[in-house]
């Protein structure tokens, strides 16, 4: 989106034709997810529609099925294609800009595929939100402990922001939500923080990571470091360093890999996946093909030898350079290389709790938490979105939380096809979880 916005933003009328392919209409603003899952941010904010900004463009709603570069022809899925069962739409190109990010990087753990949850997009992160609030309404309507118990235990794999930010938001609005059920409190509620390596926060300093720990098991959330998920069958949690419980809720955030899209293109890949790319962006050994972003390797300026880091703020500067980069292409003009200066990291732990590093400056609680907030408004793309985003918290501050389940959407059908007396009275219901062995 960014590159096209800055194609479309200097280009000359008629000097060329750009054309979005992309599977959902909108570009999500990923960094909000876990404001958006706690009901912080209203789920249609933290995302962009593509054909409002785009206007410039022919936004195209598919999934690109095969790429062949060497005969510049793109092959796309689309609604009207998967719902007529017509061959896939051929897109044929000039320029190529590659950039389908990243999907969840899993694991071959049993169970993970059935009873696992993802937090990489906003469905993810409105269905989180239903489900776990739905498990304090099962937690208290039952009368069996172990249901109660499995319901009531939250486990989230993976320490890095999306994990870290995603249970320490949704802790947040679970333990103020406790105050509405009369026989559930804060205490019985189980979150539990599973990371792989000896610290969480890898973008921060060791420092902030040991502060994020405290602030966590303070509030009584269980941090497990050193330690993996080793099966998830049954509902069942078992762990590497011996623990075996039920638990309704496993999220996993546990890193990303690119788009598989990838695979079935000629495009060069290095080990990982990722398209290598020279440091202009353009695709190694190509001269009419760039990439940028989560699916990109491409070689960070500021540590020799290594590649830039996953994150928004690569993404969204690389995009603006690719724009130019192709405009300059267009007009024969000289390639910009990829530089940047890093603005910091930060993380959110709640409403009111954060941890900011800037300029090798440590700052913890509200003020990070504030810092947090600004920057991302900043980066948020379109005054459009910015305004709403800014709206939401506005009324969240002058009013409560809100604590309704919205578990329906769903299946928005079921009371309809229940009226017509073709299907069940209530949506379906997950299974409940099976008792551990002794």
């Amino acid at each position: 989106m960014y590159a096209a916005l800055r194609i479309q933003r200097r280009l000359n009328r008629g000097e060329a034709e750009i054309t979005v392919v992309e599977p959902q209409p909108y570009m999500t603003y990923q960094p909000f997810l876990p404001e958006a899952a706690a009901g912080s941010i209203d789920p249609r904010h933290v995302i962009v529609p593509l054909r409002r900004v785009l206007r410039g463009c022919t936004v195209v709603t598919g999934e690109i099925t095969a790429l062949d570069h060497r005969a510049h022809l793109a092959r796309a899925a689309t609604p009207a294609t998967l719902s007529t069962g017509a061959p896939d739409l051929e897109i044929p190109y000039d320029l190529l800009v590659v950039a389908p990010g990243s999907v969840s990087r899993t694991l071959p753990v049993p169970g993970l595929a059935e009873h696992g949850i993802g937090f990489k997009t906003v469905e993810e992160a409105v269905g989180l939100r239903n489900h776990v609030l739905e498990q304090l309404d099962i937690a208290s309507s039952t009368r069996d402990p172990a249901v109660r118990q499995a319901a009531l235990t939250f486990v989230f794999v993976g320490g890095g922001y999306a994990g870290v930010e995603a249970l320490a938001e949704l802790e947040d609005m679970a333990r103020y939500a406790t105050r509405y059920y009369h026989n559930v409190t804060p205490d019985d509620l189980r979150w539990i923080l599973v990371e792989a390596t000896d610290r969480i926060l890898p973008e921060v300093s060791p420092e902030l990571g040991r502060y994020t720990v405290s602030e966590l098991r303070g509030r009584n959330i269980e941090v497990r470091l050193g330690t993996r998920l080793e099966s998830l069958t049954d509902r069942i949690v078992v762990l590497s360093d011996g623990s075996r419980f039920a638990a309704r809720t496993l999220v996993w955030t546990a890193g990303v890999r690119p788009a598989p899209v990838l695979t079935d293109s000629d495009l060069p890949r290095d080990r990982h996946g990722r398209i290598r790319c020279e440091p202009t962006l353009r695709v190694s050994g190509l001269q009419d093909a760039w990439s940028a972003g989560d699916c990109a390797a491409v070689p960070d300026p500021g540590r020799p030898g290594e590649y830039c880091a996953p994150n928004a703020q690569h993404a969204a500067r690389q995009g603006a350079l690719i724009g130019d980069n192709v405009l300059a292409h267009l007009r024969g003009g000289p390639q910009t290389p990829y530089r940047h200066s890093r603005d910091g990291a930060m993380a959110t732990l709640g409403l009111h709790k954060g941890v900011a590093q800037i300029g090798g400056r440590r700052i913890t609680g509200r003020p990070a938490w504030l810092i947090h907030r600004a920057y991302h408004l900043s980066r948020m793309p379109t005054f459009n979105r910015k305004a709403r985003v800014l709206a939401d918290w506005i009324l969240a501050g002058l009013s409560t939380r809100e604590i309704v389940s919205l578990g329906s959407l769903e299946h928005p059908r079921a009371e309809f096809e229940a009226a017509m007396g073709s299907g069940p009275l209530r949506p379906p219901q997950p299974e409940p979880p099976t008792r551990p062995n002794g």
